[in-house]
């Protein structure tokens, strides 16, 4: 097949640091093109792939300091974007609904994977006028709110098996590693650990919309001794900070789209302590891969047995549930149920002049 992947422009694919969205586009697109896929993608000019690059702005929006609106970037990509349409059997946006409007003639190849919330009143009828264009969510629960949307699938994330070396060794201290700001609680966290008696790294970026609260809520807890925050780490400190902690802490309070960093941990073998909401129980294994709490009394009496758990087992889930290739083979199946869809409607002459090759070039089973 020949798939357009077009990512957000505010980080480079590969991040270079903090990035969820961006970091799945580019094991998708490079899990798709060691397929034998033909996949292009849209982004910032200074992302890496194997596939073909389309650069969209010369460098990631957040990293240049000329960018005060990132709107016009994000409609030049589309346009962009637009005008090769006709390339492609498959177009994957990973922007969320910036490109309905431009791409509701082409709803028929285009699939949207929803990477954020979408609880938010706004987007109820935003997605009643689109009803064509057709969704991916990355969590069942993701998609809770939108019970009428056209969503086709739910497709949960996956990285690459060799990504993160797995330690088998009882790690030293608990960690959270992700983004300061209210939903994440950072303060659970930092009070879960002082109660535990355990020292805490805290490894996380701070967005600009979070200062004060970083300021004002989380600094005077990080002074006492204890905990210590590092701030934001790349991809490859990873996997010694991952795997060098004896749990994970992911202490939500919103409806977490999926949250990558449990598979990360899990990844590493590390088993997580989380807070049961959002994406949290589809993720989670309770008793396996982690333990998920309502409450901060319920997380300190849980934290015992976790630090038990057989951290080869948490590895052995991970390779079992997610991984890129898994997450590719999904997308696979998606694609070509988008294709068949739209060719026994009657309506892949009059859009594609040219022979769909469904399995694009690659003797791929799909399970």
């Amino acid at each position: 097949m020949k798939i357009a992947q077009v990512a957000p422009l505010i980080e480079s694919v590969p991040p270079r640091l903090y990035g969820g969205t961006e970091r799945i586009v580019s094991y998708l697109t490079e899990e798709l093109a060691r397929l034998g896929h033909d996949v292009t993608l849209f982004a910032s000019g200074d992302s890496i792939t194997s596939a073909e690059l389309a650069p969209c702005c010369t460098r990631a929006l957040r990293l240049d300091p000329t960018v005060r609106d990132i709107i016009p970037h994000f409609m030049l990509m589309i346009d962009k974007v637009r005008e090769r349409a006709e390339e492609f059997d498959v177009l994957h946006f990973h922007i969320d609904l910036f490109h309905f409007p431009l791409f509701r003639s082409l709803a028929a190849r285009t699939l949207t994977t929803l990477h954020g919330r979408q609880d938010l009143g706004d987007l109820k009828p935003f997605y009643s006028r689109f009803g064509q264009m057709s969704l991916v969510s990355i969590s069942n629960d993701q998609r809770k709110p939108l019970p009428h949307a056209n969503f086709v699938a739910t497709i949960h994330h996956g990285i690459p098996a060799d990504l993160h070396r797995a330690s088998f060794e009882h790690g030293r201290y608990l960690a959270f590693l992700g983004r300061i700001s209210p939903e994440k609680r950072p303060d659970r966290a930092i009070r879960i650990a002082r109660a535990t008696g355990i020292p805490l790294k805290i490894a996380a970026k701070v967005d600009k919309v979070d200062e004060d609260y970083f300021r004002n809520a989380i600094l005077p807890l990080i002074d006492d001794p204890g905990v210590e925050f590092i701030g934001e780490i790349n991809e490859r400190d990873k996997t010694k900070f991952l795997g060098e902690a004896a749990a994970l802490l992911f202490p939500v309070d919103w409806p977490e789209p999926f949250g990558l960093v449990m598979i990360e941990a899990m990844a590493c073998g590390t088993p997580v302590l989380a807070f049961r909401c959002g994406s949290v129980p589809e993720v989670i294994e309770d008793g396996v891969t982690g333990k998920m709490v309502d409450s901060e009394d319920e997380a300190i009496a849980a934290l015992p047995a976790i630090l038990s758990y057989d951290r080869r087992v948490v590895r052995r889930r991970f390779e079992e549930r997610f991984t890129d290739a898994r997450m590719a083979r999904d997308y696979i199946s998606t694609y070509r149920q988008l294709l068949r869809t739209r060719t026994s409607n009657g309506k892949a002459h009059k859009t594609w002049p040219r022979q769909l090759d469904l399995n694009g070039g690659n003797d791929l089973t799909l399970e």
